[in-house]
């Protein structure tokens, strides 16, 4: 089965723009930087929903 890469629509559609792609398979929510594709992220549904919220509230904004 072929893994459905989905990306923000914030994203830039230029390729030489970086963004963050998502994908669910196998019961895992995947991660990678379209510049990066070999490089996986894996994660379960529950850590990147308590990620999202932090980044919400703005706990990660020092980092942007």
């Amino acid at each position: 089965m072929e893994i459905q890469w989905r990306k923000s629509s914030k994203s830039a559609d230029d390729e030489a723009d970086s963004c963050l792609e998502l994908a669910e398979h196998d019961g895992e929510i995947l991660m990678r930087e379209s510049d990066h594709p070999g490089v996986v992220i894996r994660t379960t549904r529950v850590k990147l929903r308590a990620f999202l919220e932090g980044a919400k509230e703005g706990e990660f904004d020092n980092f942007a």
